[in-house]
């Protein structure tokens, strides 16, 4: 890379993503601005497609594989349908790293062949295209991560002999099971802020409103998959990053418990760091997606194959109770507003207000969440972020020179700081095992409130304090944090959209903090009108099983209230 300036590398790469687009599906004139269109899902996006595209595409996953396994669809006819939607998609929110659509074509080929051959389907997810967050070593194309310095390199490194032929044990499990593998989606360098931004593809937008991100760090994905480029794709979280995106997008996100999932041969950041596990999980328009992939993932018994895997295979049982528990009005939950640090925006307040009412209404428990202190664990979980002192990211920057994306600057500097000694690493594990423990026990006695004779079934809070993130104004990550630190399940359910009209500014409003003032200067009714916004249902840990029952029937229940 030597003699290579930085933006010469980067403007190549953006060019060869465009270049791998065919000349037919690119769009023929400029995109608008968000001024003049704030909104390109939906009728937008559809008017550049067939009507039998659309009718592929805007198909959920239950559908799309209903049909593909059946061999009423064609494999190869549902992936160049999904190649253009995503190549689309991309011109309309820079949401990918990578395209691969002829290799992808060429596999759908091979599914049809063998479906014609043996009159069945090669596996459960056959002919199902899935998208893959540029954390997933795919063969014949790279995995950059947002990084400038690892473009033509594997994870920064050259001559491993791995580039472009190496793929992520999840990689291999899918391709077994009948998905087909097409694009790689963006993600903000080092993977750590709410916003997807990088020096290769600069900026992924919301496709719902282009006011604002598409959240990070699979933002991408989420980008991809709200236009509906995607039916279903994979994220990881450290800090909320399945979640974000989900939620940002109007997506159902489920945040697995570590060790639930195979993560084994991904690229990461800050590999090493244990204390806090990143995790990867899927994200889809539908439960009942994100439950056929999990579901047929660990039929693949990952634990074989992954050494972080728990040997647990899916346990329907879990589902069919909380399905039991749901008719006969006996669920109960927690419910958090506030989590006493920031408060959230008025639509989001909104959402999980209707939330709370829609179960109420159907004679289920619903009690005031006062936990262990939120402010505490948030920072317990960024004391983790910052043990190497940034020696993993600032490497990477130091490959090709890039600067680093504002975004980032704000949890990590322009340089190394001191690294944490083992004793202070050694504390800080304990600090969370105790939080963990005083969580716990906070649950369990809830368990006098309830009702039932049980502790809270789930908790319902925000998962960020406002709908999606203006450009630079992600400053706070407390409501999605607080999750991971516990290594509880959690999943995002969509609700509604802003209504200017009816989510007006609080003149009432006293912040409590700094942090708390800074962010609520944010809200502005008129700039976010028309986003998404959702709520995320929290489970225990390595309640994946449960908390997908939790979500679906809380997205059946809104539905049945409007």
């Amino acid at each position: 890379m030597a003699g290579e300036k930085w933006q010469e590398l980067a403007t190549a790469k953006r060019e060869a993503i465009s270049a791998a687009i065919p000349t037919d599906w690119k769009l023929k004139s400029p995109v608008p601005s968000a001024e003049e269109q704030r909104d390109v899902t939906g009728k937008y996006i559809a008017q550049y497609l067939s009507d039998a595209e659309v009718d592929i595409t805007e198909s959920d996953v239950k559908v799309i594989v209903g049909n593909t396994t059946s061999g009423k669809w064609k494999a190869e006819d549902v992936a160049r349908a999904f190649c253009h939607r995503a190549a689309l998609a991309h011109q309309l929110t820079n949401c990918l790293h990578e395209i691969f659509f002829d290799a992808a074509i060429e596999d759908a080929k091979k599914l049809d062949e063998y479906f014609a051959q043996h009159k069945a389907p090669i596996g459960p997810l056959h002919g199902l295209p899935i998208s893959l967050k540029d954390q997933f070593h795919v063969k014949g194309v790279e995995t950059s991560m947002g990084y400038v310095g690892w473009l033509g390199t594997f994870e920064g490194k050259k001559g491993t002999g791995k580039e472009k032929v190496y793929e992520s044990e999840m990689v291999r499990e899918l391709r077994n099971l009948g998905a087909v593998l097409y694009c790689k989606t963006s993600v903000p360098h080092t993977l750590m802020s709410g916003e997807t931004v990088n020096n290769i593809i600069e900026y992924t937008w919301n496709p719902k409103n282009r006011n604002l991100a598409a959240g990070g760090s699979s933002g991408g994905e989420g980008a991809l998959i709200g236009l509906k480029g995607s039916p279903l794709g994979f994220g990881t979280d450290i800090g909320g990053s399945i979640r974000i995106p989900a939620a940002f997008n109007g997506l159902y996100g489920i945040r697995p418990s570590a060790g639930r999932m195979p993560y084994e041969g991904m690229a990461n950041s800050m590999d090493g760091q244990n204390t806090v596990l990143s995790v990867v999980g899927p994200l889809s328009h539908s439960v009942e997606g994100l439950r056929l992939v999990m579901k047929s993932l660990l039929s693949q018994e990952p634990w074989l194959y992954d050494p972080l895997v728990v040997e647990l295979p899916w346990r329907e049982e879990h589902a069919v109770e909380v399905q039991k528990l749901s008719k006969d009005g006996k669920l109960a939950f927690g419910v958090m507003k506030h989590d006493g640090v920031v408060t959230s925006f008025p639509p989001v307040q909104r959402a999980v207000d209707e939330v709370v009412a829609s179960l109420e209404k159907q004679g289920h428990k619903v009690i005031e969440w006062n936990p262990p202190s939120h402010e505490r664990g948030n920072q317990i979980l960024l004391t983790t972020w910052r043990y190497d002192g940034g020696d993993d990211i600032h490497g990477a920057f130091e490959l090709s020179g890039e600067p680093i994306a504002p975004q980032v600057q704000n949890s990590f500097g322009t340089s190394r700081k001191e690294q944490a000694n083992a004793s202070e690493i050694a504390a800080t594990n304990v600090a969370k095992r105790q939080y963990q423990k005083e969580y716990l026990d906070y649950w369990n006695s809830t368990k006098e409130l309830t009702g039932t004779g049980r502790p809270v079934d789930g908790l319902i809070a925000p998962l960020a304090p406002f709908p999606a993130a203006r450009p630079q104004s992600y400053s706070y990550y407390g409501y999605s944090t607080f999750v991971n630190l516990l290594d509880y399940t959690s999943c995002v359910v969509p609700v509604t959209t802003v209504d200017k009209s009816i989510d007006k500014r609080d003149e009432s409003f006293k912040p409590i903090n700094t942090q708390d003032e800074d962010t609520y200067k944010n809200w502005d009714p008129e700039v976010f009108d028309g986003a998404h916004v959702s709520v995320q249902l929290v489970g225990r840990r390595l309640q994946e099983e449960k908390v997908l029952a939790l979500a679906e029937y809380v997205g059946e229940t809104l539905k049945g209230a409007k």
